[in-house]
């Protein structure tokens, strides 16, 4: 019997790893490094960080959406340049989905609209993850109505946990990007 119990463990453990494993696999498809090469391939990254005051966590929540929480006054991100000229500024949107983070990188070009949105990171179950076709309906939108579910944003079938996620991600982004100035253009 001592030689069984063992056996069943290693048995068991062997069924739990063997459920867990796509799981980890979809967990991280992306370092922050390789994402920032796809969005800006041969581009200089310079990483800044924006502290908000209580003036611009409002404003940008007013930009957001009354549903596009903004819980934090300290903004990282990365501004892409190239021979001297700025590219755009990309983000980096930790957030959770159902019960489980998500990791989108948003990116805005020099007219303030969205350039590409690329998942980093995903620790639901893979089926619920964005598809990349879906995640480019984001490109070329800026601030506005249309940039929602509710407008030019397909939703998600069997996945609109996620899908209301990434919208919110993305507009958070870009709620943010129109208060701190990334490029220190004075634009407003």
């Amino acid at each position: 019997m001592a030689i069984l119990r063992p056996a069943r463990a290693i048995a068991a453990a062997a069924v739990v790893a063997a459920s867990l494993a796509p799981a980890v696999a979809s967990a991280q498809t992306l370092t922050q490094d390789e994402a920032l090469e796809l969005a800006f391939p041969s581009a200089d990254f310079e990483r800044r960080t924006a502290y908000l005051d209580e003036e611009m966590l409002s404003s940008a929540a007013r930009r957001a959406a009354p549903d596009v929480p903004i819980e934090t006054g300290v903004v990282t991100y990365y501004v892409a340049r190239s021979g001297g000229q700025s590219l755009g500024v990309a983000y980096f949107d930790v957030h959770r989905v159902r019960t489980l983070p998500e990791v989108l990188m948003v990116v805005v070009g020099l007219d303030d609209r969205i350039l590409r949105v690329e998942s980093v990171s995903f620790h639901e179950p893979p089926e619920y993850r964005a598809p990349v076709g879906w995640l480019r309906q984001f490109s070329d939108g800026g601030l506005d109505e249309d940039l929602s579910l509710k407008g030019r944003i397909a939703n998600i079938t069997g996945a609109t946990l996620t899908a209301g996620a990434a919208s919110r991600a993305v507009r958070r982004s870009l709620a943010l990007h129109s208060v701190i100035d990334p490029l220190g253009e004075g634009r407003e």
